[in-house]
């Protein structure tokens, strides 16, 4: 605490964003009030912005500025093929690679009854919707590999209609990786999850 309240209120918001502990915050306050100081309107100004405009996309859930998202809006998207991420930085992080062309589901996070967040909070009602949809031929889980994340694939898998495929993204020894450095679990499931060479 410092004797300037204000500081010390910015400081406590900034602590309460992912990755930013009390040190962070108080580095983070003094930058913008000493050295980034024209930073702040236009930081109030963005915020307020994102706030007023940002919203779910109807058919994803991914965030948006209208009632679909780009990748909804994408005549060129397999519609038959939905990829379930935890994120809309997931999402990103799978577009990126230029590999996958269907559609996506965004959970806005994962199943973790410690932290209090039960089914009801990845928007399943809407999930449900889309699985349920004619044209669906096969669900793709791309949830982190922790056990948070397979937890909740395992739930939603649950949820699929019979007859279409569920699969789960592969995991594995990463590309420039050296197998005396991968942890014992990567490498099982790499084992586990092994090609013929000539796929």
């Amino acid at each position: 605490m410092t004797d300037v309240p204000s500081m010390d209120a910015l400081a406590m918001l900034l602590r309460r964003l992912p990755g930013i502990g009390p040190r962070s915050a108080q580095r983070i306050s003094y930058e913008l009030l000493v050295r980034k100081r024209e930073l702040m309107p236009q930081l109030a100004a963005a915020l307020q912005q994102a706030h007023t405009v940002v919203r779910f996309c109807e058919r994803c859930n991914n965030l948006s500025e209208s009632s679909r998202c780009g990748v909804c809006r994408a005549e060129h998207r397999d519609r038959s093929i939905v990829c379930v991420v935890e994120s809309p930085a997931d999402l990103r992080a799978i577009e990126d690679t230029g590999v996958f062309a269907g559609e996506f589901f965004v959970l806005m996070g994962h199943l973790s009854p410690l932290d209090g967040i039960g089914p009801e909070a990845l928007h399943i009602d809407r999930l449900t919707a889309r699985l349920a949809e004619a044209d669906l031929r096969e669900v793709i889980f791309a949830t982190n590999p922790t056990l948070e994340g397979e937890a909740t694939a395992q739930f939603l898998a649950g949820l699929v209609p019979n007859g279409i495929i569920v699969s789960r993204i592969a995991r594995g020894v990463p590309v420039g990786g050296e197998l005396e450095y991968v942890d014992r679990g990567t490498l099982g499931r790499a084992l586990h999850g092994r090609r013929l060479l000539d796929e």
